[in-house]
């Protein structure tokens, strides 16, 4: 009965299986910056991982690696964790590790303890603890230390491997060719001399339900009863005979882990079932397996030979990844009559789901697969160059109508199947047990990846460029005699059925088919669901017919969409992903998801699938913590520490630059940690989520502030809020005493410039005093000469009037005497003289009259003052004619207009002229009239 019931776990194991792993998250040396071989793992309560290196001391946050090197340089090859305390061992040295204010670990040697000297190169290789006693293991000694007393006893333990074990009877460890030995009272007793223990290292020491199981490294396991070794009956056993067993662990539900050399490692059930060989083909880092832990989350931590593996036993997911291609990019998938079928843009794969075989072709469907539908026992295979039924590991093409999208059952009649295709739709008819290509709907030759049937029996097509068609067609499905269309609705659509209704969705909401007036109205309550503030969907729905479930995806969350068991109502459940998980879903579009068990789902992905298993689900509480706060100045590279321990600490103002890391040690592969932070006294706001666990604050204003940091692991918040208080004090020269110095200052500046604003304005109003000053006299210099100007300008007038009254004049006397000349020449020519002599005597009394020439001059002078006075001074032997003479020429008056003034004829005037111009004693070349103009 046992063997059976063996045989049966083996067998739902393998279904289970089915080459499905936990997801694997690896740590190269360069990313955690050490060595390449890891020794031994272990945990604090915070959840921090520490790791044995040969580069020393790992201590890994979930955020960041820091590596510290051993007291002597020597490769770190034990390490536990006891309270606040990190105990180590390497060679020739053991002690702890524990924190100082700044986060830093701080290393206490306990050798000054020992009594006795260490062995010559004596190395550390194991740490266990028991109660209040840590016991260093040696391949010679076993150092006892008692936390209490700070005291320790000395085992002796001769051993070529160094081994120590802890189950619930107590503490066992190996000597080399004696047998098993177990530690009481600080004393070895033996507990089985058996000749299987003399001649094989022991592994591992389990308590189990079977009694205490003995691992050894080529034997497999044994049982241990009384001091008896016999072989543990289980299958697993055969297996590992053949393996190379260096390391072990006990997981929480009593399965175990075995680290092989070369061979990756072993999931053992508690009953000896194999349930995972996961080895570097399968995603490890490497194949030797040095060390094995599992945390307070069930993942299981492997020190590898090179680098570091972390196994999520506990995680929702599991994956298959191709890593050699051949699957290709998995776009649906079935499960069918005990067959695990992948459909991918390279063909049809298969395998027996108990198998644990790799996926192998079916024979002639190279090429794009569409679609896996089991419809009536039978299972249809959408694909590029037609539609195909399978069975085992063959498959039927039963028409080769290009591009088949989709297969949906004709609502009242089961003989009949509606294809979607690249051209159209098709008709697929059932004739006794085969299915064939009947027609090919005329009418309509649009592509038609989504359809489905309204309550009429109408056909609504979507097609994401060209919008939604709804058709009519004929009774015999043979042709489309109707066909109303509706404009595009959005990007990235998709056209589904669920719960007895239609749904149309897209980027830019989902849209509902109204039954009664056959449009697609937007739905209010469904795009709430799916489509939030920072959150919209992308890429199409899909729905799962057996679980009433509607599936869609969006960069952070996997949503499905179900209906509440007590209020029909529709409620989302989400499924937080990574973004790097959403970007590994393939083809944009073409997301697919499929139910494979009860609430398990294989999600097709680029390089393989996913599944998710819904009962793994659970909320997980998470804190996060403050790892390092470091400040500088402007001019420095390097930081600064701070503790973490000092409430409101104070920086100087020159190192106002300000550094916060902070972590949350969530180790799980599909698991991504996002941090928001905000620094009051800076601002009030939350910062975006962000995966970056660190932030920097520069040159940042004196001030009391207060860092606040929380993380969001997946969709849940932390437990708490992290925070820091500090202050930064003021600069120098903005202190209390450089204030009262600058109001001083101030204050005498003040009075100094009001001072020399007064100054300045005295000045000012002097010289604005004096600028007056001369624009009166300027002004007054100015009136005058307009007094004056007007008064020349009335001389000048007075002038014109005398100049007009002289040549009125002159003219007068010219006219008279021209005319008394012409008398006297009359006169003279009379026949009658002696009466004549008498008038002629009396005109040339009046050409000669004084009178005249009195009259004459004082026009003249009126006219022109200074001239017969300047000529007389300039030449005193001027006789009056000469000054007459000159008086006519300064009128400018010619010979001939002088002549009758003088009464005298043209030739007298000129010779006078020439007489007054010898008198003058004038030059040649000057002439007698220009020279008087000019005096």
């Amino acid at each position: 009965m046992r063997y059976i019931l063996g045989i049966s776990l083996f067998l739902y194991t393998l279904i289970s299986l089915a080459q499905e792993l936990p997801p694997v998250h690896n740590f190269s040396p360069t990313a955690y910056n050490g060595g390449n071989q890891n020794w031994s793992i272990s945990q604090s309560s915070e959840k921090y991982i520490y790791v044995g290196n040969n580069y020393g001391l790992l201590a890994y946050n979930g955020a960041s690696w820091k590596t510290y090197a051993s007291p002597n340089g020597s490769h770190i090859r034990a390490v536990k964790v006891v309270d606040d305390r990190i105990f180590t061992g390497c060679y020739m040295e053991f002690g702890y590790w524990s924190k100082d204010d700044f986060g830093d670990l701080i290393y206490e040697s306990l050798n000054q303890k020992l009594s006795t000297s260490m062995i010559e190169d004596e190395e550390f290789w194991n740490i266990i603890t028991l109660d209040s006693y840590v016991l260093f293991q040696s391949l010679q000694r076993i150092y006892i230390y008692n936390l209490k007393t700070e005291s320790f006893t000395v085992v002796a333990s001769e051993s070529t491997r160094a081994r120590i074990f802890k189950n619930k009877s107590g503490i066992y460890f190996q000597k080399s060719g004696k047998g098993l030995f177990k530690i009481e009272s600080g004393k070895a007793l033996l507990v089985s001399d058996d000749a299987i223990l003399k001649s094989n290292f022991i592994i591992g020491l389990f308590t189990t339900s079977a009694g205490t199981l003995v691992l050894t490294e080529k034997e497999g396991f044994f049982l241990l009863k009384e001091g008896k070794i016999a072989k543990w009956q289980v299958a697993i056993n055969n297996e590992l005979q053949e393996l190379n067993i260096y390391s072990s662990a006990q997981l929480e539900n009593g399965s175990f882990i075995l680290g092989t050399i070369s061979d990756g490692v072993y999931h053992v059930s508690a009953s000896g079932v194999l349930l995972e060989k996961i080895d570097q083909k399968k995603g490890l880092h490497d194949n030797t397996v040095l060390s094995i832990f599992e945390d307070l989350e069930g993942n299981v931590w492997l020190g590898l030979n090179n680098g570091i593996s972390v196994l999520n036993f506990s995680a929702p997911f599991k994956e298959y990844i191709d890593t050699v291609g051949e699957l290709g990019v998995v776009y649906t998938a079935a499960i069918y009559k005990d067959y695990l079928y992948l459909g991918t843009n390279q063909g049809l794969f298969y395998k027996e789901k108990s198998s644990n075989d790799d996926f192998k072709i079916v024979a002639n469907t190279n090429g794009q697969v569409w679609f896996l539908k089991e419809i009536d026992g039978v299972l249809f295979c959408g694909h590029n160059a037609g539609t195909f039924t399978v069975a085992g590991n063959q498959a039927a093409q039963i028409t080769s109508f290009p591009g088949a999208w989709d297969i949906k059952k004709i609502p009242g009649n089961d003989s009949l199947l509606l294809q979607g295709n690249y051209n159209g739709l098709s008709i697929l008819k059932k004739e006794g047990l085969q299915w064939i290509f009947r027609n090919k709907i005329e009418g309509f030759d649009i592509s038609s990846r989504f359809f489905e049937f309204t309550q009429s029996q109408d056909v609504l097509v979507n097609h994401e460029f060209k919008g939604v068609f709804r058709l009519s067609l004929d009774s015999s499905f043979s042709k489309v005699i109707k066909v109303v269309d509706a404009p595009v609705l959005g990007t990235g659509a998709s056209l589904v059925a669920y719960e007895k209704t239609i749904l149309h969705a897209s980027n830019n909401g989902v849209f509902r088919f109204n039954e009664k007036n056959k449009n697609l109205e937007k739905d209010s309550l469904f795009t709430s669901l799916l489509f939030e503030k920072d959150e919209r969907l992308i890429g199409i729905v899909v729905p799962d017919v057996s679980e009433d479930l509607l599936w869609a995806f969006t960069d952070k969350n996997i949503i499905a969409l179900a209906a509440n068991k007590f209020n029909g109502q529709p409620e989302v459940k989400k499924i937080a992903i990574p973004s790097s998980f959403r970007r590994s879903l393939g083809v944009l579009g073409f997301e697919n998801i499929k139910r494979i068990a009860v609430n398990t789902y294989l999600i097709g992905i680029s390089n393989g699938y996913i599944t998710l298993d819904l009962d793994k689900l659970r909320v997980r509480k998470f804190e996060i913590a403050l790892t390092d706060v470091a400040n500088k100045n402007s001019d420095s590279i390097a930081l600064q520490k701070v503790s973490l321990k000092d409430i409101g600490t104070t920086f100087e103002y020159s190192l106002n630059n300000v550094y916060f890391e902070y972590s949350v040690p969530s180790y799980e592969k599909y698991t991504e940690v996002n941090y928001q932070y905000q620094l009051i006294g800076l601002s009030g706001v939350w910062s975006s989520w962000s995966e970056t666990s660190k932030v920097a604050f520069e040159n940042l204003p004196f001030g009391e502030y207060t860092f606040k940091v929380r993380a969001k692991v997946g969709n849940e918040l932390s437990e708490n809020i992290a925070s820091y208080t500090f202050e930064i004090l003021r600069p120098w020269y903005a202190s209390n005493l450089a204030i009262l110095i600058y109001v001083l200052v101030f204050i005498a500046l003040g009075y100094f410039i009001h001072r020399l604003y007064r100054r300045y304005y005295r000045k000012q109003q002097e010289q604005l005093l004096k600028e007056n000053e001369k624009k009166l006299k300027r002004k007054k210099i100015k009136a005058e000469k307009k007094l004056i100007q007007i008064k020349n300008e009335k001389l000048n007038q007075e002038i014109d009037n005398k100049s007009r009254e002289l040549a009125i004049s002159t003219m007068s006397i010219i006219k008279k005497n021209e005319f008394l000349n012409a008398i006297k020449t009359q006169l003279q020519e009379s026949k009658t003289p002696q009466q004549v002599n008498s008038v002629i005597k009396t005109i040339d009394r009046n050409i000669n009259n004084e009178d005249d020439w009195k009259f004459f001059e004082d026009a003249f002078n009126n006219a022109d003052k200074e001239f017969l006075k300047n000529i007389k001074t300039t030449h005193p032997d001027l006789t009056p004619n000469d000054l007459r003479l000159c008086a006519y020429l300064r009128l400018n008056l010619s010979s001939k207009e002088i002549a009758p003034l003088l009464n005298i004829s043209v030739r007298s005037v000129e010779v006078k002229r020439y007489r007054l111009r010898k008198k003058m004693d004038l030059a040649h070349e000057m002439g007698l009239t220009d020279y008087i103009l000019k005096l």
